[in-house]
């Protein structure tokens, strides 16, 4: 009989399982089989991956003991476990509202995206030769928003509503701050979690919240903004075009947080004059997820585009002059600018903005209306009947014909009923013996928020709860009244052809998969992208998250009815605690980006707390990801930079000098481990110690966590503070650019100030919070299972197997190209890593950049392109590659660098080459004249392995200048589409 290896024994891995124990999974998610482990292993000279990894690793990361974890559970086991978890929710029907709605999710939209890997698992389009298909979906998104709320640009897209404001508040200082400036409006009838969210924002960077009502409320010149809540949180719909005005007269901006839903009835936000619009479209098709992931959105005026936060879809030109879709204007992003960029964001919500995009072309603009009339009928028959029974509604259900001039509509889809103490109780306890769920607003108003899911039948059990369980004596047909609905928005929205062409579910499919046949993904080959660590996302993991018990639960429900979702978050906080070494975790933060700056504002309120809030200096190498000066910088911190020695590490010496010289003032020290140079770096607890000497503390960015899990902890390192990123270390896709999510773990002493919520219990809330810094109180809930599979499937000894199997094959590739592209940096013993960077600055004539566009024609995404060095190739295999993959992407890297040679020499033309004109369509290739030096089979099937399966690019190379200088964001009119697709 076989047995498993012992964690520190020399054999290659654990044996196969006996006759009696099922296949463990750790075998079917790593690449490599054992033989070929041992193959690698020669290559590279070591025995063993524990003797690569103590060569790999500096003698001072070998202390950690062994993670002490649940044992590994196959799929099954896992399913199994799941669904009894999910029987412990109580799936009631929650009129709760608040920015979160029951909705749903049209059946070929939820399985030909939401579930489809050929969607989840590709990555951000930053290569959009070979992500045309995302990218028009986002473009779309683009459109509709920025239709609907009658402004001229709208992004591709943000994380949550609450964020979302948070962020226009930021823009509106960038465009209209000062050093008088510094007050920002915020009407009380917004939803709480986004008042919240903005305080929490504000306090960092020394804004002031002024909360109050519009009409009592007068700015003067120390506002820079305003933010309106449209419908308010109560259900009102108020007219803000005259407080609008006031707005523009102070100098501020005006910020309206709407529901796109509600905007296919009501005048747009940018019709009265809101200059930013903000708010979530997870009620177009994404089910709540208990908080999340969701698509917030942000449109504005065209004059504001550079400006904005997050990622913006344009339309440039490919090589041959056609159309080509690209991300535009990215000199705004936080890669780029750093602590100058306009936002942090470095996640968004790609894959749920495509949802709802598809949501709204599936239904139409009359499919909407259809939608939101059905939403707001019921909603008028209910607050007619609460009305007869003696209730006082608001608002109140009499003005539905106001005075001309007004909004066409007193509320949309919620109101809410004022009673007392005494009968509100009653009410919530009858309420819950019929499984149903209202908002409590205090204790002597109910909300109650309609949905897609309302039924009659579900408003005659309303009026029956508050009847006293006694069935009402009146119907529908005694409470309608005729809805005069010349008076609502006209359907002048979603005009463009891909909103009124796919009505039918066979033209929907079709139309989805022709997207999805434009990109690229896991799906099709391994995705190479250094830091990005794109990995096997178990289907196993990803099944539960649109099982109704876990998909369809309102993030605000009370506690006792989400018992199964508590106990997986639990386990996921202890199992993260004990693989980071921090004993406290946080899993509010919903993308890498939020989880760096909520641990920075945890760092910030230690200091404060301990009497020295003048400490507000970041060190932070130069070799650091981008999302780190801008997480600083949002955080209130002043970015000063660290240089890096001739090796990539932290340069000690300029380490010591900054840190004295900033003694006073040194918050913290923000460094990614292993490297963002793709090393150990050695000396990482000499330089915690260094800044802990000067009186700050150590934040690690866990972008490279999946090279130390099981290994070494980073609290063990000397950190205080550490984000992770679930969708990378810990297997959630990327979604082609979102969700992802980041939670924060510290040291005991940072616990009472982790981020709280004001739906939270005072129990459960930390003493000293730092305040929310999402929507929802454990973020994006939803995805969080499939981290939660991935360590149940994975277990300790498989999760340390992984961190090894990825150093390993990141060294097999550094060593099978290091002839052609030599590592730039290396580590202890010559070794890298679980990503190397390789060298193209050698070359006269050819850049990074066409090596990149080439390994298109050779069926390749292209690895991580001139970051964190110019001119260079960042790779990181991951350890779900098979030797077979890397062996056929180090063919393709060896045959491109023969046509190099050709190119450098001069046998081949310096600019008519293979390379310089990559990729190649297949138009370009089929075309009638072909006037290359090289031959057509060249320039698309350089190897013959291509010859068994090719993957075309849709476009040819994309003229990016070209986008920036004519930036257009949206699709056309249908002027502009007068023959059909």
């Amino acid at each position: 009989m076989n047995r498993a290896a012992a964690p520190n024994s020399t054999a290659v891995g654990p044996s196969r399982p006996s006759d009696f124990q099922p296949e463990p999974f750790v075998h079917r998610h790593i690449g490599p089989r054992e033989d070929e482990i041992r193959d690698m292993l020669a290559v590279l000279g070591h025995a063993s991956l524990d003797e690569l990894t103590a060569a790999a690793l500096p003698p001072e990361l070998h202390t950690s003991r062994p993670l002490n974890l649940p044992p590994a559970r196959t799929e099954s086991e896992i399913l199994r476990e799941l669904g009894e978890r999910a029987r412990e929710n109580r799936l009631f029907r929650s009129y709760i509202g608040q920015g979160y709605h029951g909705c749903v999710t049209p059946p070929v939209v939820q399985r030909n995206i939401l579930e489809n890997p050929g969607w989840y698992t590709a990555y951000t389009p930053y290569q959009s030769e070979i992500s045309q298909g995302r990218l028009e979906a986002l473009l779309n998104f683009q459109t509709m928003v920025r239709d609907l709320t009658g402004l001229e640009i709208a992004n591709a897209s943000l994380l949550d509503e609450a964020t979302a404001a948070a962020e226009a508040m930021m823009m509106c200082h960038r465009l209209r701050g000062g050093p008088t400036r510094t007050r920002f409006f915020v009407a009380e009838d917004c939803h709480p979690q986004t008042l919240a969210v903005v305080r929490t924002r504000a306090r960092a960077l020394g804004f002031e919240i002024v909360a109050g009502t519009p009409r009592s409320t007068r700015l003067d010149d120390s506002f820079f903004g305003a933010l309106v809540q449209y419908p308010a949180t109560d259900g009102a719909v108020h007219d803000y075009t005259d407080w609008a005005a006031h707005v523009h007269e102070a100098g501020a901006l005006l910020v309206a947080a709407t529901d796109l839903l509600a905007l296919t009835l009501l005048p747009p936000p940018g019709a009265w004059g809101a200059d930013i619009a903000v708010g979530s479209a997870q009620r177009f098709g994404v089910p709540m997820f208990y908080g999340g992931p969701h698509p917030a959105f942000l449109a504005t005026r065209d004059a504001f585009k550079r400006q904005m936060p997050g990622r913006l879809v344009g339309i440039s030109r490919d090589a041959r002059g056609r159309p080509a879709l690209r991300l535009a204007l990215g000199t705004r992003e936080q890669h780029i600018r750093r602590e100058k960029a306009t936002s942090n964001i470095c996640t968004a919500q790609a894959l749920l903005a495509i949802v709802a995009m598809a949501y709204a072309a599936f239904h139409g603009p009359h499919g909407l209306r259809r939608i939101a009339l059905r939403i707001h009928n019921l909603t008028r028959t209910l607050a007619a009947g609460l009305k007869r029974l003696g209730y006082t509604v608001r608002p109140d259900p009499a003005s539905a014909s106001p005075p001309a001039g007004g909004p066409p509509l007193p509320f949309f889809d919620t109101l809410t009923v004022q009673t007392d103490a005494a009968q509100a109780r009653e009410i919530h306890e009858r309420a819950a013996l019929h499984r149903i769920n209202f908002r409590r607003v205090n204790e002597t108003t109910i909300g109650i928020s309609l949905d897609e899911t309302t039924t009659p039948d579900d408003v005659r059990e309303i009026w029956q709860v508050f009847r006293g369980d006694q069935p009402v004596t009146f119907d529908f047909e005694d409470l309608t009244e005729p809805l005069d609905e010349s008076r609502l928005r006209p359907v002048n929205y979603l005009q463009h052809p891909v909103f009124n062409r796919y009505h039918s579910e066979t033209e929907m499919l079709r139309y989805l998969r022709r997207l999805e046949s434009k990109d690229f993904s896991l799906c099709h080959t391994m995705i190479p992208l250094g830091s990005c660590t794109m990995k096997l996302n178990p289907t196993a993991a990803l099944m539960p998250v649109t099982w109704p018990e876990w998909a369809h639960l309102h993030p605000f429900v009370p506690p006792e009815q989400a018992r199964g979702w508590h106990r997986i978050l639990e386990d996921l906080k202890s199992w993260l605690a004990e693989i980071t070494g921090f004993p406290a975790i946080s899993l509010q933060p919903n993308a890498g980006s939020q989880g760096e700056y909520a641990g920075l504002l945890v760092i910030r309120a230690w200091h404060e707390h301990r009497g020295e809030p003048h400490r507000n200096v970041c060190l932070i190498p130069t070799s650091a990801h981008g999302t780190n000066p801008a997480s600083a910088t949002m955080a209130g911190l002043r970015v000063v930079a660290v240089a890096c020695d001739r090796q990539g590490n932290v340069d000690l010496e300029d380490l010591r000098a900054k840190a004295a010289a900033h003694r006073e003032r040194l918050a913290c020290l923000m460094i990614t481990y292993p490297s963002t140079h793709g090393v150990f770096e050695p000396g990482i607890r000499e330089i915690c110690r260094i800044v802990h000497d000067h009186g700050g503390l150590v934040y690690m960015d866990g972008a490279n966590l999946n090279a130390l899990v099981g290994l070494a902890r980073p609290a063990e390192l000397g950190a205080d503070v550490c984000h992770v990123n679930l969708h990378k270390t810990f297997a959630i896709p990327h979604g082609g650019g979102g969700p992802g999510a980041g939670p924060i773990g510290v040291a005991g002493f940072l616990r009472e100030f982790l981020p709280d919520h004001p739906v939270l219990p005072a129990g459960q809330r930390p003493g000293r919070g730092i305040g929310p810094v999402a929507a929802a109180p454990w973020g994006s809930a939803g995805i969080l299972l499939i981290s939660w599979a991935y360590i149940r499937l994975m277990g300790a000894e498989g999760l340390r197997r992984a961190t090894q199997v990825a150093i390993l094959n990141a060294n097999y590739i550094s060593r099978r190209l290091e002839d052609c592209y030599p590592t730039l940096y290396q580590g202890p013993n010559g070794l890298v890593a679980h990503e190397c960077i390789l060298d193209l600055r050698r070359f006269h004539h050819v850049t990074a950049e066409d090596v990149a566009k080439r390994l298109m024609d050779y069926g390749f995404h292209a690895p991580t392109l001139s970051w964190p060095v110019a001119g260079t190739l960042m790779v990181e295999p991951t350890e779900s590659e098979s030797k077979a993959e890397l062996d056929r992407f180090c063919e393709a890297m060896r045959s491109i660098h023969a046509e190099i040679a050709e190119i450098e020499t001069g046998r081949m033309d310096a600019r008519d080459n293979p390379l310089k004109n990559a990729p190649h369509t297949a138009d370009m290739v089929g075309a009638d004249t072909w006037t290359h030096p090289y031959s057509r089979q060249q320039a698309a099937w350089p190897l013959p392995s291509l010859l068994e399966h090719k993957w075309w690019p849709a476009v040819a190379r994309v003229d990016n200048v070209y986008g920036d200088r004519h930036p257009v964001c949206a699709c056309g009119s249908v002027a502009d589409y007068t023959s059909p697709s």
